[in-house]
């Protein structure tokens, strides 16, 4: 047991949400582009953005039970070539068909990815008996930032999409192969039932994490489009709020652990309302990119540690099985993620993306009150 603990696993789990991280948000720039390449409109970027969700909360589903019997190694692995793989075809699929189809897959391989990382990073933090989740989420973050940084610094620099997307491939690829071997293999906390309905409190944690989630994804696909509508940066440096997001839910989540060891699961959540309510009001209210940037940087700050906690909270549960729970939440999590930016695409065809956007904000405040109903202990 004491393996959970050795640098090699450590950092063989932390890759694995670096690549998960840094793929999904290597989309976030391409958004604009692609919409603009497809001539469509909001609606049917909505429904496109759907076939991520669809093909993510399959593969979670398939990958929750595959990792309860064979471990987690295999379908990390597997989880990063596909990212690699599908990420430079989203650059030249030329219809939207072919677009749906390669998001379908994409989002795939980031569902099987997700699941197995959690699962592995759960199994770490409870053999080594104190905090690491916020610490390994931490890495998915940097991921994020490292992904959209070197994505929009590419098109900025006037690099075409394709060699863009290439390079990004190329150090998925690489950090995935680095990490398969080292990772440590999880087989104990996998025992029991294959299936067991979930707890009211749960179900409840799941759909915090559905709502949470939501708000990333709307970061991730709307974001551009927000600061570009409304006339506050070109197109080329639209993904600087999506960074600038990221920046703060990875200084938020690398300084989580110490955090909750201080105040608390609890209280951890519910101080992110402040920041949360104002980057919302930053964000919708400015008519200055500065202080509109600075309301993403506010928003991630405020939610950076909702979904580490979350994790948590699901590991400890006594209701069900480990990994089952570790599922439901990451399920619940990725539902919200990429099917909530789908319906923020309906919402914005009728009322307009900034009211879309104030609608995700009264959905993460609610999130943020609404802790203490589920995680009453002070850890």
């Amino acid at each position: 047991m004491s393996s959970a603990n050795r640098p090699a696993g450590l950092l063989a789990t932390r890759l694995a949400f670096f690549v998960a991280g840094f793929g999904l948000s290597a989309w976030a720039p391409l958004v604009p582009l692609a919409k603009a390449r497809l001539a469509v409109d909001d609606r049917v970027l909505g429904e496109l953005l759907l076939c991520l969700g669809v093909g993510s909360v399959i593969a979670m589903l398939l990958a929750g039970a595959m990792t309860m019997r064979y471990g987690c190694k295999s379908i990390i692995l597997a989880g990063g070539v596909g990212i690699a793989l599908a990420l430079p075809w989203l650059s030249v699929a030329s219809t939207p068909l072919e677009l749906g189809m390669v998001l379908l897959a994409f989002g795939a391989s980031l569902g099987a990815i997700d699941v197995s990382m959690n699962v592995c990073a759960m199994d770490l933090e409870r053999v080594a008996g104190r905090p690491l989740m916020s610490g390994f989420h931490a890495l998915y973050s940097i991921g994020e930032v490292a992904g959209s940084a070197g994505m929009t610094a590419c098109l900025s620099l006037r690099i075409g999409s394709l060699v863009s997307t290439f390079v990004c491939s190329g150090l998925i690829a690489t950090a995935t192969m680095v990490a398969w071997p080292r990772l440590r293999a999880t087989s104990r906390m996998h025992q029991g039932p294959s299936f067991v309905f979930p707890h009211r409190n749960l179900l409840l944690l799941a759909a915090f994490a559905a709502v949470t989630f939501l708000v990333e994804g709307a970061m991730l696909d709307w974001s551009a489009l927000l600061l570009v509508d409304r006339g506050l940066v070109a197109v080329a440096d639209a993904g600087v709020g999506y960074l600038l997001f990221s920046v703060a839910m990875t200084a938020g989540r690398l300084s989580g652990d110490a955090v909750v060891t201080r105040v608390g699961d609890r209280a951890t959540i519910t101080f992110g309302i402040l920041p949360i309510m104002t980057g919302f009001a930053a964000l919708l209210a400015s008519p200055v990119a500065v202080i509109a940037a600075s309301g993403f940087l506010l928003i991630g700050l405020g939610a950076s540690n909702v979904v580490p906690v979350l994790c948590r909270r699901a590991g400890k549960q006594k209701s069900m099985p480990t990994g089952l729970a570790i599922t439901v939440i990451t399920t619940a999590g990725y539902a919200g993620m990429l099917f909530g930016p789908a319906a923020v695409g309906f919402v914005a065809n009728i009322a307009g993306l900034p009211l879309a956007f104030a609608l995700l904000g009264g959905l993460m405040c609610m999130v943020t009150l609404s802790a203490r109903m589920v995680i009453l202990d002070p850890t």
